[in-house]
């Protein structure tokens, strides 16, 4: 489990068991969630087989998206860190051949560098 442990503690990173706990609906029957990071209402859910995006949508919240990207079909990811100015740090993730990236916007509590860690282990 190595980076996964050291992630823990982390501010943005959510237990696995508290994650299993509220998604198991989502998970096959031999998945298990290794490390998932929340930021704000949205969660990004990295199990040992796939990366599930939960996109919490409009005021009340009640529109869920479950996104599941199988790890062998992302080809690649880019981050784009913080600055001194700006405090959002951005991921982008590309899907297959689709030429326009899924993109998400994180604040300082995620380390951007942390979660691409955890891409770069799966996708190699």
């Amino acid at each position: 489990m190595g980076i996964f442990s050291s992630l823990i503690g982390n501010a943005g990173v959510v237990e696995p068991d508290d994650l299993t706990h509220e998604y198991e609906k989502l998970l096959a029957e031999d998945e298990s969630i290794e490390v998932g990071f929340k930021v704000i209402r949205d969660t990004f859910i990295f199990t040992n087989r796939r990366l599930i995006i939960i996109d919490v949508q409009g005021m009340t919240g009640k529109k869920i998206e479950y996104l599941s990207i199988p790890y062998g079909k992302i080809t690649k990811f880019s981050i784009e860190t913080s600055g001194h100015f700006d405090l959002d740090a951005e991921l982008k993730i590309w899907v297959g051949s689709a030429p326009d990236p899924i993109e998400k916007t994180f604040n300082k509590k995620v380390n951007i560098y942390d979660l691409q860690k955890v891409l770069a282990k799966h996708i190699s």
